[in-house]
């Protein structure tokens, strides 16, 4: 391998100990942008860094090359400290074509690092991405420090020899300049090498052909004195809980929480799902899962989906739906049969900007509403809310306890950040949970569908099948107790009243809210849901550090709230609610306690950055 040959020399370039650094890669959606980035991750985390990841690409499945509607990108942010977001501003930005510099410079930290392939910016090139002259001649990138390199040119040159064509060899580009990457960050080659060679272990020619490009980055660092780079780096690695770890996106972490909820609960589980992005990986990594009794289904609409779950959870298994907001619009009715026929259900919405196709592989929290009060009729259920891809876990287990101990509904909101963003994850045991076994009720006696425990109001669970326990249920209204048809007003007014009962009496068995930093009284809280948790959270504390007197509120029960959570926020002077949406749960805060929430909204399709709650925080106290 040509590369290999080249003679490499002690870099003149010191190295720098840095305590963390946010890395943007960004080219065409063929460009294996995705892949680069997880394999970076995967490096990190083994490296001992903490690190957070926001996967960022676009919704068409093959837009023209080389335009800005194709552009793919991943973010991340890793160091020796603790990390809470992907970072608001990237100190580097790796673009790989013209359109990748076009659509994220403007996010790059004044004075960021470049890392560019001159060899994409022909005139052609230049004028699909908008550009009326090459930002590499004309000094409008003079603000940064510009790693100008023909990266085209040298991957070509490190796969010649393994009689690749030309576009086969440009496929190898991702892993080129990851090599160049992880020399500037001192990384280990080896673990992306030995993926490499179980990933195309029947193409060995293409897996040795991304090594040789790989290993060519790495030395054109070592061997060159690259323009524009003034410095490597050094990251420390974390101080973090001794254990085993992995790296886990939120898709994984809520597949693997449903399995060991349904485990806990000596349940099987039936996951009836139609494909949507970004709800699509919890069905991908659940079918990987047979070994645990997990049957899927890829139900040929929404609708179909969600039914098929209520019939499984009626034949006496775990019925799991997921989808987005969309598809949980057209789930709306069959919803309502579960919580009219008093079935466990649990309904994964991993929401994404809207309303309707909206942009579909972009982020945002504006379902609250529809999990909350999005049916006809009063048709409660239990709505809970991951803060992130870990998080996912605990809520999916706490899902699976709601749903079987009460008889209901759960919904279970994450967003397509979670859902895609990955973080280092202390793998758990699941022997040191408390199990939570369902009871089938089996004797007959005395037996009627809608007999209810006193203290849950969860009417009893009996498998069809089950002799001397026959019995109907369905969306027409029932009597209470012999779940006979009825349509008698008072009947009616009971069964309203005994459902909402059932849920809001969920507030008795979930924790009181706590304060996740600062006091439990003073100035302002700042009160969030899902994944605003990181951007808060590390915003807060900061705002702690410099003296100011704020706290940090985070909910994962949204339905029912909490049962202190009024007391809690009366607490405070003011309260400020950041969230993706128009204020969908400050208008839930006023309503349920009359509190003057006042919001804090973004519906970008990107998260919020840490520097946006800082300055919301700075406003409020100063007002």
């Amino acid at each position: 391998m040509n590369e290999l040959k080249i003679k490499t020399e002690i870099s003149a370039v010191p190295r720098k100990e840095i305590s963390s650094v946010v890395i943007r890669f960004a080219g065409d959606s063929g460009d294996g942008i995705q892949i680069t980035g997880s394999r970076f991750t995967d490096t990190t985390a083994l490296a001992g860094n903490d690190l957070a990841t926001f996967p960022d690409f676009p919704a068409e499945i093959r837009a023209p090359v080389g335009t800005t509607f194709g552009v793919s990108a991943f973010q991340i942010n890793f160091g020796s400290r603790r990390i809470e977001t992907a970072g608001d501003d990237p100190d580097v930005l790796v673009a790989l074509n013209p359109a990748a510099l076009m659509v994220n410079l403007a996010r790059l930290k004044p004075g960021g690092m470049i890392i560019v392939d001159s060899g994409t910016f022909s005139d052609r090139n230049l004028k699909k991405a908008g550009y009326l002259a090459n930002p590499l001649e004309d000094g409008s990138l003079s603000a940064y420090s510009v790693v100008d390199i023909d990266i085209t040119k040298h991957v070509l040159e490190s796969v010649k020899e393994f009689g690749l064509t030309q576009k086969e060899g440009l496929r190898c580009k991702n892993f080129w300049v990851l090599g160049l990457v992880y020399w500037i960050y001192g990384r280990d080659r080896s673990d992306t090498i030995d993926w490499l060679r179980r990933k195309f272990a029947k193409r060995p020619e293409i897996a040795d052909a991304n090594i040789a490009a790989l290993n060519a980055g790495h030395i054109f660092g070592e061997a060159s004195e690259v323009s524009g780079l003034t410095h490597l780096y050094t990251i420390p690695a974390a101080e973090m809980p001794h254990g085993l770890y992995r790296t886990v996106t939120g898709g994984e972490a809520l597949a693997w929480g449903l399995v060991a909820g349904a485990e806990l609960a000596n349940l099987k589980i039936f996951f009836g799902s139609y494909p949507i992005t970004p709800a699509s990986p919890v069905l991908h990594t659940l079918a990987k899962m047979k070994q645990f009794g997990v049957k899927t289904f890829q139900a040929e609409d929404e609708i179909a989906a969600v039914c098929s779950a209520i019939g499984a959870s009626y034949a006496g298994s775990l019925g799991i739906t997921s989808s987005s907001g969309p598809g949980i619009a057209l789930k709306g009715e069959a919803i309502g049969l579960a919580i009219s026929t008093e079935l466990p259900l649990i309904i994964v919405n991993s929401q994404r900007a809207g309303p309707s196709t909206g942009m579909p592989t972009k982020t945002e929290q504006s379902d609250l509403y529809q999990a909350v009060y999005g049916r006809n009729g009063d048709a409660p259920v239990v709505v809970l809310a991951a803060h992130g891809p870990s998080d996912c876990f605990d809520v999916a287990i706490e899902a699976c306890r709601l749903a079987t101990k009460y008889m209901t509904p759960v919904m279970l909101l994450t967003d397509g950040y979670i859902g895609n963003a990955a973080e280092p994850w202390l793998i758990p045991s699941v022997a040191d949970r408390t199990p939570f076994p369902i009871r089938f009720e089996t004797n007959p006696e005395g037996f009627a569908p809608f007999n209810r425990n006193p203290e849950t109001l969860a009417r009893q669970w009996a498998v069809p099948g089950t002799p001397g326990l026959e019995h109907r249920i369905g969306g027409i209204e029932k009597e209470d107790g012999s779940g006979n048809i009825s349509y008698e007003p008072a009947n009616h007014q009971r069964m309203t009243d005994l459902r909402r009962d059932k849920i809001l009496n969920i507030a008795n068995d979930i924790p009181e809210q706590t304060v996740e930093s600062g006091e439990s009284s003073g100035a302002l809280a700042v009160v969030g849901w899902g994944s605003t948790y990181g951007p808060i959270s590390r915003a807060v504390d900061n705002k702690l550090a410099e003296g100011k007197k704020v706290s940090h509120i985070h909910l994962r029960h949204i339905w029912p709230l909490p049962r202190n959570l009024g007391d809690l926020l009366r607490g405070f002077d003011k309260v400020i609610v950041p969230e993706m949406n128009d204020g969908q749960l400050k208008t839930v805060l006023r309503d349920q306690y009359l509190i003057d929430a006042q919001p804090l909204t973004k519906v970008t399709g990107q998260p919020f950055k840490i520097s946006e709650i800082e300055r919301a925080i700075d406003a409020a106290l100063e007002n």
